[in-house]
């Protein structure tokens, strides 16, 4: 008779070991352990890591309060008018069919001039107009502070001087010590917020500068100049319409023809009437701009409790850390 048990290798032989709730026990029991020891060395370094905190605390407290306040200024605003449209683009979605009789291509169908409105708002273009028209470099890039006795931005001399009206910063090339526009852009873009409420169609621009007076200034500013920039857009657009529409009226004998050409003329006509008589062509204000009298940042509160959370903390790792090396360092010693 043959035994089996002779024939199974030993690698496919299952050990099975036991494991009794003693075992469990003690594993808890040294998990314990080590969370006492973990809190006595703690302990044993409280002073230390109090001292720590105290440092972060205190010079959190002098960090929060050398940061000047910064004022923020915003514009609620609405569409002009949802439905108005300009130039040819405008008129395909009213009298597409009729000029498709003429042989007139008005292109495509509505255009959202709010959507348009805000990308010009964001361009590089728009900026580099904005800000020569307006002169905001010096507030924008070397603005320091506020003086609220005088009402005058502080700047940084080691930038700009105010004497003089000059750039006198340090800068390596390609900078300029005078701001480019591409630099004063982004500078620009942490300031400037404008946004649209999807549910409502409402258009939010807000400034955050360090005078309330500059923030609320450039809202303003900003509103009037993206609404004249609308306004120049579509006049143009619509006296090239007109020139283009009287050059088709006198290419043709038809009267059909010329009875919609026209009619098209007409609406182009309503086109520079509305930019003639609207300020508000294309945002209309809502809610103004105020001087705030509340400032938006910084939250000193919660800057000093980071910074001595963060100093608490550090101190607890230096303690643990440290009394992690010092067995290593006495074992350097013996040797």
């Amino acid at each position: 008779m043959t035994d089996t048990k002779s024939n199974t290798p030993e690698k496919d032989k299952v050990q099975y070991v036991a494991i009794s709730p003693d075992m469990f026990q003690a594993q808890n029991n040294d998990d314990e352990i080590d969370l006492r020891e973990l809190w006595n060395v703690i302990w044993r370094g409280k002073w230390l890591i109090i001292a720590i905190t105290t440092i972060f605390a205190v010079a959190s407290v002098f960090y929060a309060l050398s940061l000047p306040n910064i004022y923020k200024s915003e514009a609620l605003l609405a569409p002009a008018d949802s439905d108005q449209q300009g130039g040819l683009s405008g008129l395909s979605g009213q009298l597409g069919g009729l000029a498709s009789l003429a042989g007139v291509n008005l292109g495509g169908g509505k255009t959202d001039k709010t959507a348009l409105a805000i990308e010009i708002l964001k361009s590089r273009e728009f900026f580099a107009k904005f800000a020569e028209k307006h002169n905001i470099l010096p507030d924008l890039m070397a603005a320091d502070g506020w003086n609220l006795a005088t009402n005058s931005v502080v700047y940084d001399k080691d930038i700009y001087s105010s004497e003089t009206g000059e750039w006198v910063r340090e800068v390596k090339a390609p900078k300029r010590s005078k701001p480019s526009m591409q630099e004063s852009q982004v500078k620009f873009n942490e300031t400037f917020l404008v946004e649209k409420n999807v549910d409502t169609g409402m258009i939010n621009i807000s400034i955050e500068h360090y005078s309330p007076f500059v923030a609320k200034l450039w809202v303003e500013w900003l509103v009037e100049d993206i609404n004249l920039e609308m306004k120049i857009r579509d006049k143009e657009e619509a006296e090239r319409s007109i020139n283009y529409l009287q050059t088709q009226i006198a290419k043709t004998n038809n009267v059909e023809q010329k009875s919609l050409l026209y009619q098209l003329i007409e609406e182009q006509a309503k086109t520079l009437m509305f930019a003639e008589v609207r300020n508000e062509y294309v945002f209309k204000t809502i809610d103004p701009a105020l001087v705030s009298e509340i400032k938006s940042k910084p939250n000193r509160a919660l800057i000093v409790f980071s910074i001595v959370f963060l100093g608490g903390l550090l101190g607890t790792i230096y303690i643990l850390v440290s009394n992690q090396l010092s067995p290593l360092k006495d074992r350097k010693d013996k040797i």
